[in-house]
C-alpha cells in the first residue's frame, strides 16, 4: 500500500492562488504607500524653518519614521510569506499543516492564505 499525501484538488489550489495573487497585489500597493510616506518625510518644505514646537515636531517625525519602518518590515514579511504560499501551490503542498500533516481548514486559508499550520497545531504550541 502506497501512502498518498493528502492535498487539495487542482481546482482548490487555483482558487487559493487567485486569493493569494489579489492579496499580494494589495500588499505591494500598501508597501509602496508606506515607503512613499516614509520618503515624503524627507521633503524640503519650510516646516523645518519654523522654531515653534521644533523639538516636539522632530520627536514626532522620528516616531513616525520608526513606525513606518516597522510597518514596511511587516509588509515585506507578509509579501514574502504570500510568495512562499504560491511556491507551495506550484509544488501542490499548499494547505498541508507542517506539524500534523493534515489539511488546513479552507476557511482559515481563505482568511490567512499564507498559513502553514492548522489551528490544531497552533494550539499545541501554547
Amino acid at each position: 500500500m502506497v501512502d498518498e499525501q493528502i492535498r487539495f484538488s487542482d481546482a482548490d489550489l487555483a482558487e487559493f492562488k487567485e486569493i493569494i495573487n489579489k492579496k499580494l497585489e494589495k500588499a505591494r500597493i500598501d508597501l509602496d504607500l508606506i515607503k512613499s510616506a516614509y520618503m515624503n518625510d524627507l521633503n524640503n518644505g519650510t516646516d523645518d524653518t519654523s522654531p515653534t514646537f521644533k523639538a516636539f515636531e522632530e520627536g514626532s517625525e522620528t516616531m513616525s519614521k520608526e513606525a513606518n519602518s516597522q510597518l514596511a518590515i511587516r509588509q515585506e514579511k507578509f509579501i514574502r510569506d504570500l510568495r512562499n504560499a504560491l511556491v507551495r501551490i506550484e509544488s501542490k503542498t499548499y494547505g498541508v499543516c507542517k506539524v500534523t500533516g493534515k489539511l488546513i481548514n479552507k476557511d482559515r486559508l481563505r482568511i490567512v492564505p499564507h498559513a502553514t499550520m492548522s489551528i490544531e497545531a497552533k494550539n499545541l504550541q501554547r
